[in-house]
């Protein structure tokens, strides 16, 4: 404390003001001046005070702290400055400036170790440059997760295709089974009905002739039963030939268009250079009548068949969707404007005997033998319907390598779309 009270005791010391000799022009000049210095010393701290304290993400920020110390005390030592112009306050000043000199030592210090660590920050263009990078990783991350999900909606589609695939295999392959059993024994029963129509006496009882022949017109109708259950089954033997179905097509639709009933509009939209296909014609007409009978059945209060063709080449994505060996192909397509299906019913639609018809009203053979018979020819048969919009039925055949041959004209019996079969 005696130190400090015998510095700050002015004894016999000069202003500043006194060396200057009282000059107002050098008085004003170093006022002015330290003036300006004091205020702009004083205002730094403030701005990074204000900077550091809305940015407590800025790396050194103490640093900035120290220097605004740095920056209050050199703004103190040229007020006290100004001050001895006219007060001989030395020991003030000389304190003021020692507090200076502290700080920015302590400054400077600090500095020089954190010169290496300022050097590897990123500059503002590799800052940009690490962004862009950012950027580029993120967008082809959203490319791959978007890649990921299309592989796993495929994936889940081939898996439903394989499972409904294997589900229809196995449910063939049993039909077929019981089918041919059920053909040889019709065999038998329709054998001896003729037998025993044979060896009825002339003059033998009219009611017993009726119950024969009403037996064997039963045991014809299981008898087409069984055919439509090997056709599903893939076991009906087939005569494949060569052709342009387009001709049987067009005679087809004519024939539709008389039978299916004035609130019916027949329409065939038959592409000019169809590839020819080789399948057996006669399976081909039943299929599209099984269709074109499911289809009137779905427009009670009429509407429109459309049947289309139109070939597929072999890189179009629907045939390896399909499951289709690799090559060109045919499609077939029969649609209508009824009431539609529902997803549950649609999945369910090529298997034999299932209906959502009355007792009675419908075998639940139609599509099944339509199915069965696109499997046979080598290809498939797909099915896509909406409720109250309509149901579509696309057959793909493979296209034959080999010219096409003319299909014979084909006649239909009045009551062919009667009896045949209907589907869900």
């Amino acid at each position: 404390m005696a130190i400090l009270q015998t510095l700050l005791e002015t004894g016999e010391s000069v202003p500043h003001g006194a060396c200057m000799g009282w000059r107002p022009e050098l008085i004003s000049l170093h006022v002015v001046s330290d003036v300006i210095i004091a205020a702009s010393y004083l205002s730094i701290p403030i701005v990074l005070a204000v900077f550091v304290s809305r940015r407590p993400d800025m790396m050194f920020g103490w640093v900035a702290w120290a220097f605004a110390t740095f920056l209050v005390a050199c703004g103190l030592a040229h007020l006290l400055d100004i001050w001895t112009i006219w007060y001989p306050h030395f020991a003030a000043e000389g304190l003021a400036k020692a507090l200076t000199a502290v700080t920015s030592l302590a400054t400077a210090v600090v500095l020089w170790p954190l010169l290496p660590k300022a050097l590897k920050i990123p500059s503002a263009d590799e800052l940009r440059r690490a962004v862009e990078a950012l950027r580029l990783q993120i967008r082809e991350r959203d490319l791959a997760l978007k890649a990921l999900e299309r592989e796993r909606e495929e994936r889940r589609r081939a898996e439903d295709m394989l499972r409904q695939a294997q589900k229809m295999e196995a449910i063939g392959q049993l039909t077929a089974g019981i089918a041919h059993d059920f053909n040889n024994l019709m065999t038998a029963v329709i054998g001896n009905l003729e037998r025993a129509r044979r060896l009825l006496p002339q003059d033998g009882s009219r009611q017993l002739a009726r119950a024969i022949r009403g037996a064997a017109l039963g045991a014809e109708r299981a008898g087409v039963l069984t055919h439509r259950l090997l056709a599903f089954g893939c076991r009906q033997p087939l005569a494949p030939n060569v052709m342009n179905v387009n001709d049987v097509l067009e005679h087809l639709a004519d024939t539709l268009r008389r039978t299916l009933g004035g609130t019916i509009r027949v329409v065939s939209n038959l592409t000019f250079d169809l590839w020819p296909t080789k399948v057996d014609a006669d399976a081909l007409e039943s299929a599209i009548l099984n269709l074109a009978v499911n289809a009137r059945d779905a427009m009670p209060e009429g509407g429109n068949l459309v049947i289309t063709t139109r070939n597929v080449a072999s890189g179009d994505v629907l045939i390896s969707e399909l499951g289709l060996a690799s090559g060109d192909y045919i499609e077939i397509a029969v649609a209508d404007t009824g009431l539609g299906m529902s997803e549950e019913v649609a999945s369910r639609a090529f298997e034999p005997f299932f209906t959502t018809k009355q007792l009675g009203e419908g075998s639940g053979l139609g599509l099944s033998q339509a199915y069965g018979f696109a499997v046979q020819s080598d290809g498939t048969a797909v099915l896509d319907s909406t409720p109250g919009e309509g149901t579509t039925v696309k057959l793909y055949l493979p296209r034959a390598q080999v010219a096409a041959a003319p299909a014979p004209a084909r006649s239909f019996a009045p009551g062919l779309l009667t009896n045949a079969a209907a589907c869900p």
